[in-house]
């Protein structure tokens, strides 16, 4: 009789601990990119229009103007950033923040939350608790959208600044992140040219284009075309680093030769063209 009990207990738990799964009303959804050398992500539930009126003044709406919102189902919708960033130039610490918005007709207030165990319980939202506070201005979608969509776009050809993009029916605010690689640069362009001298024309072209020390970068390509005499490309930098420094006739002979080394490789990759440009600009 004992075994039998016992028997009887273990189907009972096995029956409590099963669970029915079924598709989410809001799946669950992420997004994530690297801007810089920063990795941006964002996790979030994905809620349908289902014919339903999302964003307007009165309780007729999903989302009322001026009321809080857990930007998203479930709960809500988490950010992490993997470096220090601005967030619409307020500077923010790397980790997890939550995001919470106010949506308005012409003005959406959106702040960054630190207390992840939050969740989506705006009820009990403390404003202490916020990392990040500010507001942008909503435009019209040209086309519905009918599922809650994060994007993370609009990265700057420097790499140091993107946006977050929330979009949901014909609504979608999008709010700056800016990001400083600069610090990480230079530490990697100390350690690597010290053990890999192929990386010394990475550190004198990221020299150059960063308003550093050019001299610096004139050594450092120098090495770089010692290793490989015959890399045109490395001479062009050469060339161009030559100009900036004010050595104009020598940038047009290390030009020249640049061109000469690309013809006589066969293909010249466009170097041929970059060259003869710049030499118009020297003056």
């Amino acid at each position: 009789m004992k075994k039998i009990f016992i028997a009887i207990l273990i189907l009972a738990a096995s029956v409590a601990e099963a669970q029915v799964v079924t598709p989410q009303p809001s799946p669950a959804a992420s997004v994530s990119t690297v801007v810089g050398l920063t990795d941006v992500k964002v996790d979030y539930s994905r809620p349908r229009t289902k014919g339903r009126k999302i964003f307007g003044e009165g309780a007729d709406f999903i989302v009322p103007f001026g009321k809080i919102w857990r930007t998203g189902a479930n709960n809500g919708t988490k950010i992490t950033f993997s470096d220090d960033v601005t967030v619409e130039g307020i500077k923010v610490a790397k980790g997890e923040y939550l995001i919470f918005t106010w949506p308005g007709a012409t003005e959406w207030t959106i702040a960054l939350y630190k207390d992840i165990k939050l969740g989506g319980d705006t009820d009990s939202y403390d404003k202490a608790n916020e990392v990040a506070n500010f507001k942008v201005k909503p435009t019209k979608q040209t086309e519905k959208v009918d599922m809650f969509t994060v994007n993370i776009t609009d990265i700057a050809d420097n790499n140091k600044t993107g946006k977050v993009e929330l979009a949901w029916e014909n609504t979608s605010v999008k709010f700056a992140i800016g990001v400083d690689y600069d610090a990480k640069v230079m530490k990697s362009i100390e350690t690597s040219t010290k053990v890999a001298p192929g990386n010394y024309a990475n550190a004198a072209i990221y020299y150059a284009e960063n308003g550093k020390d050019l001299n610096q970068a004139l050594v450092w390509i120098n090495e770089a075309i010692k290793i490989n005499p015959k890399a045109f490309w490395y001479i062009h930098q050469k060339a161009k680093i030559q100009a900036k420094l004010g050595d104009v006739k020598g940038a047009r002979e290390t030009a020249n030769e640049s061109i000469r080394l690309a013809k006589e490789n066969g293909n010249d990759f466009g170097y041929v063209k970059l060259n003869e440009d710049f030499l118009k600009t020297l003056k």
